[in-house]
């Protein structure tokens, strides 16, 4: 019972149980909100909303420099050295603004293009780009933020300011796409993060004075060069991935239809809802531990204790996933998107691949191994969307889901071969 006490009230515990918590409420939102998209914006509402998610994680990466990771290390090793502290804050404030403002401008002015880009000609959603711009500066001073708190320690601010964020999200989401349907969707998207600000600098400002902090004399551009070499696969992963995803969306439109699209659509954010859990674990509890194994033996354990503790569980619980998978299109979408149910089986196989991979890319963070990381990277985003343009070709939307399984085989190959020394 004494051990138990002691495992109760440990801050691990309570930060890991109020992070679960966290998930279960973004799982819940996000269940919630794909109900509302089904029944209010159909399957081709559903690709432009997939669009344009995509579209926004590429924006989010580009407009903060991929710096999040970088800014989280610095506050951390800094946080007691105030002058070092300023300097750090005070440059990486003003880059970030300077960059918003700049493509802040360019959405604005340039709506139209964007539009037409992202939608199609057939859209006219020329204002979402408008109020994305006027939003923009405020969504990256919120993710600046919560990076400093992150890099502060204050990790339980952090999980409530993401949660109260979703909350918010599921509040705007529902007004919204009941008031102007896939108009009202896609303003949500765009909407939602800007008000986060709010909630970031309310906590922020209980830690730390931050606009007491920034200075423009404080500004050292020695810092944006130490950053940069933290930023640079983070930006190849969040800006070039979502731009091949919707390129392989804006195919599947232009191979076969809006519904289709959003059919893929569908299935992947059923896939990201069961992901979350494994991602979650693999960043906790995985990436510190392989940080700090000091050879290959130690290496090895990792990824053995994950293959033996995670994998078989993630595998019988996607089994499940797979033979319920028309009572869970029925419960989180409608009748209309049972066409979806098809696409599991190659999507799952993927999943349990990708899932089997993750760990081995990891890796990668953990030891800064930036060119290994852009090669494959690189190669897996190529394979992907090379194939799914082939197979969707032949089979139909089938193809693209079968371009995913055939992706990640590849990939876990490629990482197995290059870390056969610690995971054999």
């Amino acid at each position: 019972m004494e051990v138990l006490k002691k495992i109760y009230q440990s801050q691990l515990f309570k930060i890991s149980s109020l992070n679960s918590l966290s998930i279960i409420l973004k799982i819940g939102i996000g269940l919630v909100t794909s109900k509302l998209l089904a029944v209010f914006v159909g399957p081709s509402g559903m690709a432009l909303v997939g669009n344009l998610r995509n579209f926004m994680t590429s924006l989010e990466s580009v407009s903060t420099l991929g710096f999040q990771n970088g800014i989280v290390k610095y506050v951390a090793e800094t946080k007691e050295d105030k002058s070092q502290l300023q300097k750090i804050l005070s440059t990486v404030f003003i880059s970030l603004v300077v960059i918003a403002v700049f493509l802040s401008g360019v959405l604005f002015l340039f709506a139209a293009f964007w539009n037409q880009e992202i939608f199609g000609n057939h859209c006219q959603y020329h204002s979402v780009f408008k109020v994305l711009g006027l939003a923009l500066p405020w969504y990256v001073i919120s993710i600046f933020l919560i990076s400093v708190l992150n890099g502060l320690g204050s990790f339980k601010k952090v999980i409530w300011i993401n949660s109260i964020g979703n909350a918010i999200g599921l509040v705007i989401s529902i007004v919204l796409i009941l008031e102007y349907r896939t108009f009202g969707a896609l303003l949500a998207i765009v909407f939602s993060p800007a008000l986060l600000f709010l909630v970031s600098f309310y906590f922020v400002n209980k830690e730390i004075n931050i606009f007491n902090t920034i200075s423009r004399t404080a500004f050292d551009f020695e810092i944006i060069k130490n950053l940069s070499s933290y930023s640079l696969m983070a930006l190849v992963s969040s800006v070039i991935g979502p731009l091949v995803f919707l390129s392989i969306r804006n195919n599947i439109i232009q191979t076969l239809d809006y519904s289709q699209a959003g059919y893929w659509e569908t299935m992947t954010r059923i896939s990201t809802y069961y992901m979350l859990f494994v991602s979650t674990i693999l960043t906790v509890y995985f990436l510190p531990k392989l940080a700090v194994a000091k050879d290959n033996q130690g290496t090895k354990n990792v990824f053995w204790s994950y293959y033996k503790g995670i994998l078989p569980v993630f595998i019988l619980g996607v089994t499940a996933v797979y033979f319920l998978r028309f009572y869970i299109v029925k419960l989180l979408f409608t009748a209309e998107f049972l066409p979806v149910s098809s696409l599991f089986f190659w999507q799952l196989v993927g999943d349990v691949l990708k899932v089997s991979s993750l760990i081995l890319g990891y890796q990668f963070f953990a030891k800064k191994l930036t060119v290994a990381f852009i090669i494959t990277e690189l190669l897996s985003l190529s394979i992907i969307y090379f194939s799914s343009v082939f197979l969707v070709s032949i089979y139909g939307l089938e193809g693209v889901v079968m371009a995913h399984a055939l992706t990640y085989f590849v990939y876990l190959i490629m990482l197995a071969v290059y870390f056969r020394k610690s995971l054999f």
